[in-house]
């Protein structure tokens, strides 16, 4: 157990590095240090402006100085940069916009999960009747439908049409869990639809798939030929070894939706780190934009990190070695 975790986390580790070296090869390396500079001023650039960032940036050092400086930072200190443009650290626009993100992904993910194995579960059970057919179309119906069309229907639905009624479903902005949990609550019901609504699909159809497998496996029939009841069969001998590949779906899914779910919040008006990087890319605000793509890779490489030690807690045949 030691040893794989050691082993996955060095993975891990690499795979961060070589990340951030290409991020850091894309934005530092070929253009110029006067152009660098430029581009990290952003559009209201000034030559005082200009010099001070090549300054700050060693840019008049060799580039494996340049990017010995900008990883140290972050390493060491948390450091994410400086964003000239808005004149305040990486770290505290990435500090404003994390927690709606991370409100509305872990939210939306509690949904998505929940439902896909649900829904898969039974459909597996009952294969080929009314209640398959249903989870089936379902999955087939949200999974082609484009987010933004979900997202504006169910605001059209429930915000205006039926507001009238229920007086409910507000869906503009975003409150602070700790400025008013109840807000906090309404306002990301119809956010968590959404992104749930169209992500849970491929879980109903990955776990179904995978329950259907793993139900007609030779270990299985043994233990219904021994009396075992059909629901601890489904529960104990089922449902853990299908999950391997739902958990796998989930780490991935889970991991870059944190970096920023852009479409949903532009529909609903979060202002979460996919929001946040969209305006910076209009802005050409580089530091910003630099600052969440490496936040990003880190919760995709930590995300599938869990996901390989959760491997052997719900597959038995699965060793940590």
């Amino acid at each position: 157990m030691t040893r794989f975790l050691l082993r996955r986390f060095a993975q891990a580790i690499l795979v961060l590095w070589l990340a951030s070296v290409a991020v850091f090869l894309l934005f530092f390396w070929g253009p110029g240090p006067n152009q660098v500079a430029r581009t990290f001023a952003g559009r209201l650039a000034t030559p005082a402006r200009i010099a001070q960032i090549k300054h700050d940036l060693h840019l008049d050092q060799p580039l494996y100085e340049q990017y010995w400086h900008w990883i140290s930072g972050i390493l060491f200190h948390g450091n994410l940069g400086y964003d000239y443009y808005k004149g305040q650290s990486v770290n505290s626009v990435v500090g404003q916009a994390l927690p709606a993100t991370a409100s509305l992904v872990l939210g939306a993910a509690i949904l998505w999960i929940g439902y896909g194995i649900i829904s898969g579960v039974i459909s597996a059970i009952r294969p080929r009747t009314l209640v398959d057919r249903g989870f089936t179309t379902a999955a087939l119906f949200f999974y082609s439908m484009p987010t933004f069309v979900l997202g504006y229907s169910l605001i059209f639905i429930f915000a205006y049409e039926l507001y009238r009624v229920t007086k409910f479903f507000p869906f503009e902005s975003y409150v602070s869990l700790t400025a008013n949990p109840w807000q906090w609550f309404v306002h990301l019901i119809l956010p968590w639809l959404t992104l749930a609504m169209v992500t849970a699909a491929s879980y109903t159809r990955l776990t179904r798939t995978s329950m259907l497998e793993v139900l007609g496996e030779d270990y299985v029939r043994t233990a219904r030929s021994k009396g075992m009841s059909e629901r601890r069969v489904v529960r104990v001998h089922g449902l853990r070894a299908a999950l391997t590949p739902v958990v796998t779906l989930a780490g991935l899914d889970i991991g870059t939706a944190l970096g920023g779910v852009i479409i949903t919040e532009q529909v609903f008006g979060i202002t979460g780190l996919g929001w946040t990087i969209v305006q910076a890319i209009g802005q050409q605000d580089l530091p910003v934009i630099m600052g969440i793509v490496v936040l990003a890779a880190t919760f995709v490489v930590f995300a599938n990190l869990i996901v390989d030690i959760l491997y052997a807690v719900l597959d038995p045949r699965v060793r940590l070695t």
